[in-house]
């Protein structure tokens, strides 16, 4: 086995609802987020929409209300600005490393968010996907990816709410577990 030497790491579990596919046209609508091995260690908003568009499944998947976040809302730049507060306090000696399952999507949102509203993102230009992660430590098909395949290999029971900071909490423990499976000295 080769070691490389490493700096501290801190994984941050994050998921988001968003109002549809693509961050330029579309709005996050909630982001939660919760440090790996850390559950109580958690940052959750719910996001004034930045656009009108909207596809109506992807509000009934999350359950969120354009019009209701228009009121109750945090103002994006706020809001982003608060996560990158929050992430900073928490690394504050280590380097954060955005987490997610589909992180490509996840973070696709999220790097646009840091980076039109704050002009930096403190993940830096990455993210850790758990599904690579698995595909990569059990060698599995992409299509055997799927969070119920990796239910199966855990022998968990994995339903996504899609409440973002539950959904992260969830995703938080999967990646844990997967993690002391491949390195049983982790703790």
């Amino acid at each position: 086995m080769i070691y490389f030497a490493m700096k501290k790491e801190t994984y941050i579990s994050v998921d988001i609802e968003t109002s549809g596919p693509v961050p330029a046209d579309y709005s996050i609508l909630s982001l939660g987020a919760c440090i790996v091995g850390s559950p109580s260690l958690t940052f959750y908003r719910e996001f004034k929409p930045v656009s009108e568009k909207f596809l109506p499944e992807a509000l009934a998947v999350s359950g969120l209300q354009l019009a209701k976040l228009q009121i109750s809302g945090s103002d994006p730049t706020q809001a982003m600005r608060e996560f990158k507060d929050w992430i900073q306090i928490i690394c504050s000696s280590s380097k954060p490393v955005f987490v997610g399952l589909n992180a490509p999507f996840d973070w696709s949102f999220v790097n646009y968010y840091f980076h039109h509203f704050l002009n930096e993102n403190p993940f830096g230009f990455s993210a850790l996907d758990i599904k690579a992660f698995f595909m990569g430590f059990t060698g599995c098909s992409w299509d055997a990816t799927r969070s119920s395949q990796i239910a199966k290999f855990l022998n968990i029971h994995i339903t996504a709410n899609h409440n973002a900071l539950q959904d992260a909490l969830l995703q938080a423990s999967v990646f844990e577990q997967l993690r002391k499976q491949q390195n049983p000295s982790i703790t």
